[in-house]
């Protein structure tokens, strides 16, 4: 783990019980199988440390402290169920859905340490419980915003919020982002987790800007702007050689709403239809 990035920069909700273990020990509970209509992803994670407490979100709370219960006693790994079919006839799960859940108490502490050092890189990770069920990982979502003015500052406090890792370049390192000089591309590392927003209202900026994002691994390329920007912006794109597979990449209009008339509201778009995105290659 590289000692100058953020302890919580790395993980998201997906994975915050598998750093939680490797850095405080305990024992991890993962659902392996789930019959019906439940909130929660298969392989969905609560870690439950030495002391008792939590990390990680399962359910609304009541399955969460039984299984704190459970993993306090335990010597050896379990299966457990809840919800339809299930000895425990006070937890019950939504819509008469039932779900499977391996409890392992000690769990292997190589194994996970080697997942979390992937993770950590930006590079998917898998764990293979005692049980044989395999548990895939993806990093952290990450939002690189090129650009100026209050959209740039709306998107970023919207996303800082949602604790999704944001990187911003801009003219002259404006509000503390990488400094971007006209004809230069931000010394960025993309990989295919990360999203890139350019949010200029001069668009001279973008000439070089989306050449360079269109040919990265982002997953998410969009840039603001009318349609006689779009229009221009277009013909400058096939001037400067990118491929149609390349220009069809591009998001623009930017976000979800057909149109977005304040900063915030085209932050709530843009975010939106990022996540959405995020979602749709993580499963």
């Amino acid at each position: 783990m590289n000692a100058s990035t953020p302890y919580d920069a790395l993980f998201d909700d997906d994975s915050e019980a598998l750093f939680a273990v490797a850095t405080h020990g305990g024992a991890l509970a993962t659902v392996t199988k789930i019959e019906g209509s439940w909130s929660r992803r298969l392989g969905a994670q609560l870690a439950i440390l030495p002391d008792g407490t939590t990390r990680g979100s399962l359910a609304d709370g009541c399955l969460e402290r039984a299984l704190a219960a459970e993993a306090m006693g335990a010597t050896a790994p379990k299966m457990l169920r809840y919800g339809a079919g299930s000895p425990f006839v006070d937890i019950r799960l939504p819509c008469g859905s039932g779900i499977e859940v391996w409890l392992d108490p000690a769990p292997d502490k190589v194994k996970i340490a080697q997942a979390v050092t992937e993770l950590s890189a930006r590079r998917p990770a898998t764990l293979t419980l005692v049980n044989g069920f395999i548990r895939n990982y993806h990093p952290k979502l990450r939002l690189v915003i090129l650009g100026s003015g209050p959209e740039v500052r709306a998107l970023a406090e919207l996303a800082d919020a949602q604790a999704i890792t944001v990187i911003r370049a801009a003219p002259s390192g404006e509000m503390g982002g990488i400094a971007l000089g006209l004809g230069q591309i931000p010394d960025i590392t993309i990989d295919p987790w990360t999203a890139i927003a350019v949010l200029f209202h001069d668009h001279e900026w973008e000439r070089a800007i989306l050449p360079w994002a269109l040919g990265s691994g982002a997953f998410y390329v969009g840039a603001q702007g009318g349609a006689g920007a779009r229009e221009n912006r277009q013909t400058a794109l096939r001037e400067a050689g990118l491929s149609a597979g390349q220009l069809h990449r591009l998001k623009s209009p930017i976000g979800l709403f057909t149109s977005a008339r304040s900063p915030r509201v085209l932050a709530l778009s843009v975010l939106a239809e990022i996540v959405a995105g995020y979602e749709g290659i993580v499963g």
